[in-house]
């Protein structure tokens, strides 16, 4: 029984990833066909968070509160690479 749910989980997990790719592939094509400056832009700016998001998770861990800014980042950025992960191997292109 846990091996069906398993199995399901990562059928859907990878199915969300792969959408979540194609989306963006789609969101980008369309931007840059609009303005390819804001495209840019943006596209940096998103790639200096997520940056910043793997920078705060895999630094050593210092005493105090880490801010919500960081914490944001580092949630991303593992939603992030775990679609990367997912969505490595699908057959989307």
């Amino acid at each position: 029984m846990y091996v069906l749910e398993e199995l399901a989980g990562e059928v859907v997990l990878t199915v969300v990833a792969c959408l979540a790719v194609a989306g963006l592939a789609l969101a980008f094509v369309r931007g840059w066909e609009s303005s390819p400056l804001i495209t840019g832009g943006v596209g940096g700016a998103l790639l200096v968070f997520l940056g910043y998001g793997g920078w705060e998770l895999l630094r050593p861990a210092r005493p105090g509160r880490r801010g919500r800014l960081a914490g944001v980042a580092a949630a991303t950025f593992a939603v992030a690479a775990l679609f990367v992960a997912y969505a490595w191997p699908c057959p989307c292109s």
